[in-house]
């Protein structure tokens, strides 16, 4: 039955024995003690079912049965703060308290964290933000978390990881935040860990790789596809699709940027290599301020391997693949863990240059991963881009950014709770319903299924954004379950 209390958070003060009241939803409420309790510790929180009952304008009685066997039945007169609990224990002694209840400011639930919204991978970050700001418009709309508004907090850590325990240190002890999310990419998440460790915070990371595989914090939670072995999940997909090909490539070569965020891939590359009957015969890094990729590939065209297997940024990306094109090199396979090809700027600027190239992806518009509600946010998203100038297509990050949010935001509702212990427990043992699809967390925090696709560039005419809307050049080739296409084998720029 509906009634005016929905939403509102009390303070209900019986003297030695306080308690804050949030009338979660009309049938719902969910209590916390605050002083006194009995044998119900301090802080102790609980989601009841209630009944309540409007007797005149802003009178009600409430009543509700605990976990402990204990009826209760509140008379809170609201108009003028007066609050009688009648409360009957399970061995049948029976309670009677007089106190006031007064509503509890609404202050905002504030969530703080660090992007690198400037730097090497700011086109990406600057999605991951405006996906949130998405998510903190769609759960205002709806009144919130716990009754109350939620602000996000945000700061630039300008791709600069010697900055973000810093940050995250403000955010905690300055800016007071209620909760913690974790940044973009590898590198500043694992920045972020010791203070986050330090303090026991539960943390949601966006899109690190193997962020938390040596440290095994049980609070840290992954929002990337990789699955329990991430490492080796990324590029999987790649190496299998190569194995199954005729004549079969034999050989490989690596050729990486020098940075943080590029080993974990590597390690990975060397299992998935071995296992799939491989050997890798070059690996080469270079520095984030090349900018002349030519000689690189034509050191690499000598050594002839049958697989060029790429681990990039953005920028560098760029001239790797214009490079590649250029040459007469014509590995059997190229592509594998490059952080470009899903960026609308570089599909728009390179357009058919990526014929042939193969790389992973974490979210595609096929109709196998049109999970519940991802069209919708990816709409939204797409309303805004062009104004706020950030990836115009957002397939890469904007689903897990969201996804990101709405893990947080169900753990919360769930629990009732902002208990950094709480929401870690709900997280391990529940499974989420988000627009990345069901998500169910394992050991070290990393999704008990992967989910990345590998995706191949075919017949891509134009740079034109409209190109690259759907599937129709962007083929999932790895693996089957998600598969829209067959893979062009062997490498042809042409095709």
């Amino acid at each position: 039955m509906k009634n005016n209390l929905t939403g509102g958070r009390f303070l209900a003060d019986l003297g030695a024995f306080k308690s804050e009241l949030f009338f979660e939803s009309d049938d719902s409420l969910i209590f916390t003690i605050l002083e006194g309790g009995g044998p119900a510790e301090i802080g102790h929180s609980e989601k009841v079912q209630i009944a309540v009952t409007e007797v005149r304008p802003q009178v009600y009685v409430v009543a509700w049965k605990e976990a402990t066997g204990a009826t209760v039945t509140h008379i809170e007169d609201h108009e003028n703060g007066i609050l009688y609990s009648n409360a009957t224990l399970p061995d049948g002694s029976f309670y009677t308290m007089k106190g006031t209840i007064r509503p509890i400011q609404q202050t905002p639930i504030r969530i703080g964290y660090s992007l690198s919204l400037s730097g090497p991978v700011a086109e990406n970050t600057k999605s991951a933000r405006l996906a949130h700001q998405l998510w903190e418009e769609d759960i205002n709309s709806k009144g919130g978390l716990l009754g109350r508004k939620v602000q996000l907090i945000c700061i630039d850590d300008c791709g600069d990881a010697s900055q973000v325990y810093g940050i995250y240190k403000r955010l905690l002890d300055e800016e007071k935040v209620d909760l913690l999310i974790g940044g973009y990419g590898t590198n500043t998440l694992k920045a972020s860990l010791p203070l986050v460790i330090e303090r026991n915070r539960i943390l949601i990371g966006l899109m690190g790789l193997g962020v938390n595989g040596s440290l095994k914090y049980q609070n840290y939670f992954a929002m990337i596809p990789t699955g329990p072995s991430p490492n080796a999940a990324l590029t999987e997909g790649f190496f299998e699709l190569a194995a199954t090909q005729h004549p079969k490539p034999l050989t490989v070569a690596v050729l990486t940027l020098d940075a943080e965020f590029s080993r974990n891939p590597v390690i990975g590359a060397r299992e998935n290599a071995a296992k799939y009957g491989m050997r890798i015969i070059h690996e080469q890094t270079y520095s984030l301020a090349t900018t002349d990729f030519e000689p690189i590939i034509n050191q690499l065209k000598e050594i002839n391997a049958d697989i060029l297997f790429l681990c990039s940024y953005l920028e560098d990306s760029k001239g790797l693949i214009r490079a590649i094109h250029n040459s007469d090199y014509r590995p059997k396979m190229v592509g594998g863990a490059m952080i470009g090809p899903q960026s609308a700027a570089v599909k728009t600027e390179l357009g058919p240059l990526l014929n042939g190239f193969v790389n992973y992806e974490y979210w595609m518009p096929v109709p196998k991963m049109n999970f519940p509600g991802v069209t919708e946010v990816l709409q939204k998203y797409q309303k805004r881009a062009r104004e706020e100038k950030v990836d115009e297509l957002g397939f890469y990050v904007v689903p897990l950014a969201y996804a990101q949010m709405q893990v947080l935001e169900q753990a919360v509702q769930a629990t009732g709770s902002l208990d950094d212990t709480l929401l870690s427990q709900y997280c391990r043992n529940n499974s989420f319903e988000t627009v990345m699809g069901t998500i169910s967390f394992g050991e070290g925090g990393e999704w008990v299924e992967p989910r990345v696709v590998q995706v191949q560039f075919q017949h891509v005419p134009n740079g034109d954004i409209d190109t690259f809307k759907d599937s129709k050049v962007q083929i999932v080739v790895s693996p089957e379950a998600y598969a829209s296409g067959k893979l062009i084998y062997p490498y042809d720029p042409s095709k």
